[in-house]
């Protein structure tokens, strides 16, 4: 898959589905909030990012893409220990009232402990964990995934506190109003901590990996691993960054609220392509 600079190619199931889509006087479903997390280590001179490839049986089943998902009822009503930037500051980054943004920052860091065994917390603000990987660790990570214990209650039971700070707001998309399921996606980054390692650990999952941003992109280009555009773009824009303290600094001024859309536009061949707002 060739990279247009004027657009993206989009995939003919896609085409095919918004074709139907307009045919039929689709009406949009509404978007859920949701979280991703680009995870980032070190590796040689340069760095990797995590990705992971979604189960056939899911929403994007097939595509490769970073771990996240939807902001859940506890996420909002989460009452806990917390380091780094207050609710406030982080709607201000995000655009969201306080309470939403502590939603989506929570979902951040459950998700990327559910999907890649990943605590960002420590014991106290100036701490982060170091392996958690163990069975007791990995009976919690169950027990949070199936929902019989929310994040909060987890890190309270260890006397840990959420480090907000450990996740750096990167951008905002939106699905295209003709996808069945939709998502408002807040997209974060974060250093892999010292000492912890991912684990190929969720059910969402059939493959994951560690590459550079810009061999995952071009591997894509080459029709290797499949993406959307969102996962595309934000690897070419970390890859940008020579190295992580680069991608540290071009997250300060990432305009993380306004979202991106991507719009289909349909050729008379019955191709497509997306189109970025």
């Amino acid at each position: 898959m060739t990279i247009d600079p004027e657009g993206f190619p989009a995939p003919p199931a896609l085409v095919e589905h918004a074709q139907r889509f307009r045919a039929e006087g689709g009406v949009p479903a509404a978007p859920r909030v949701a979280a991703t997390v680009l995870l980032l280590r070190p590796a040689g001179t340069g760095f990797e990012v995590y990705l992971i490839r979604r189960v056939a049986a899911m929403a994007f089943g097939g595509m490769y893409a970073f771990p996240g998902g939807g902001v859940d009822r506890s996420d909002s009503e989460a009452h806990l220990d917390w380091a780094g930037p207050t609710p406030a500051e982080w709607g201000e980054r995000l655009g969201l009232a306080p309470d939403a943004a502590q939603a989506v920052v929570c979902a951040a860091a459950r998700e990327v402990f559910e999907e890649a065994g990943v605590l960002l917390a420590g014991a106290d603000p100036a701490s982060v964990l170091g392996d958690v990987s163990g069975d007791d660790w990995e009976a919690a990570r169950v027990a949070l995934e199936k929902r019989e214990i929310g994040f909060a209650e987890l890190l309270a039971e260890r006397r840990l506190t959420l480090r907000s700070d450990l996740l750096l707001p990167w951008s905002r998309w939106i699905t295209p109003e003709f996808e069945p399921r939709r998502f408002d996606t807040y997209f974060f980054v974060a250093l892999l901590p010292e000492g912890q390692r991912t684990r190929d650990v969720s059910r969402e999952a059939d493959r994951t990996l560690w590459a550079s941003p810009a061999a995952a992109r071009a591997e894509a280009e080459a029709g290797e691993l499949s993406m959307l555009p969102p996962t595309l773009v934000t690897l070419g824009q970390v890859a940008a960054a020579a190295d992580l303290a680069g991608v540290v600094r071009a997250a300060t001024t990432r305009d993380a609220a306004t979202p991106v859309t991507p719009r289909l536009e349909l050729s008379g061949e019955g191709g497509g392509r997306f189109l970025l707002s």
